[in-house]
């Protein structure tokens, strides 16, 4: 028993640190400028208390089948975490979102992290209260009773702080974003409406490409677009290549510029496919694929409403969307390469990022 106990405590070590990673993120970096940014933080500490609880009295089961049970019921919270925290690390730090909750796809893996977390510990408190050698029935329901009870207080707590939150940012004046209109309809199109591009755009792209957890190379593109007039340039640093590439537009001249040389005049049709943003629209997010878009709900990004939506794409429609991937790939063969593919529909209809 006292070895069942140890490999326990070691999991409930796990989802403690877990849970305080996942609230020192929130802590530390949500800053949207609302009047309970802090107290968001606060709430999300709650699930440490619960995870802790497992710590102190570990939820040790005699049974062959129930010990196991308890451990995978540890690793599914785990497993739920992990990439819900790598979740908010994007969400917060990549794509500037400054909504926690925007929709149920985004809020059930952490309630079921919550709710698994709080039945690993509620089984520990009841057999603490109830003496290990209790009915197991007793100790059961008293177990489901607690987590029941955690995971309703922690997880509306922290939801209704959140929401609160995020309402007072909403209802903040805004005079302008960079990304889209800040007034008009009060919720932004459906992901497979009608989509377009603004008429002007400031480009901005980085790619990362690795080869079994070993990264091969990065790309960092910066550029404006116009219209159809546009200027980018890409600095490549990896295993094939070290350099910096340019494409650009100017009414009836193009330019290219590779590692190594100057800008280049060459002929606008070289480059008029080049524009990024557009071309990502016409390859990526067509209406047949955005048919299927999973809908992400609703955020706001630095004072602008935009719906999140997720496409699934392929190798070759990522190719075809970005070419500049094969500066870091070159030809090789992508068309078994899946995932997914992010996209925001502001106000106005069109695409923000």
């Amino acid at each position: 028993m006292r070895v069942r106990a140890f490999e326990l405590r070691l999991l409930a070590t796990a989802l403690v640190v877990c849970w305080t990673i996942a609230a020192g993120l929130i802590l530390l970096a949500y800053r949207p400028g609302g009047p309970f940014d802090v107290l968001v933080g606060l709430t999300a500490m709650l699930p440490i208390v619960i995870a802790l609880a497992a710590v102190v009295w570990p939820p040790v089961a005699r049974g062959d089948v129930a010990f196991p049970a308890i451990v995978w019921l540890g690793i599914l919270a785990i497993l739920c975490l992990v990439p819900s925290i790598t979740g908010v690390v994007t969400q917060l730090l990549v794509f500037g979102s400054r909504t926690l909750l925007p929709s149920l796809e985004a809020i059930y893996p952490w309630l079921l992290a919550l709710l698994a977390t709080s039945l690993f510990s509620g089984f520990g408190v009841a057999r603490r209260l109830h003496g290990g050698t209790s009915m197991r029935r007793r100790r059961l329901l008293l177990g489901t009773a607690l987590a029941a009870a955690a995971t309703a207080i922690s997880g509306l707590a922290f939801a209704a702080v959140a929401v609160t939150n995020d309402i007072a940012i909403r209802d903040m004046p805004v005079t302008d974003s960079r990304f889209g209109p800040v007034v008009g309809a009060d919720e932004p199109p459906p992901c497979d409406e009608t989509l377009t591009a603004g008429a002007n755009a400031r480009l901005h792209l980085e790619m990362a490409a690795s080869v079994d957890f070993r990264s091969i190379g990065q790309a960092d593109l910066t550029g404006l677009r116009v219209g159809d007039d546009f200027r980018w340039l890409t600095f490549v640093a990896g295993d094939r290549e070290i350099g910096r590439y340019g494409k650009a537009r100017i009414g009836d001249t193009g330019w290219i510029a590779f590692p190594g040389t100057s800008w280049l005049k060459v002929s606008p049709s070289t480059v008029a496919a080049d524009t990024v943003d557009i071309r990502a629209l016409n390859a990526a997010l067509t209406p047949g694929i955005r048919a299927t878009a999973e809908d992400r709900g609703v955020e706001v990004i630095e004072g602008a409403r935009a719906r999140r939506c997720r496409v699934s794409v392929d190798g070759d429609i990522f190719r075809e969307a970005f070419p500049e991937i094969s500066s870091l790939v070159g030809d090789a063969d992508l068309h078994r390469w899946r995932s997914q593919l992010d996209y925001w529909v502001f106000l106005d209809g069109q695409l923000g990022q």
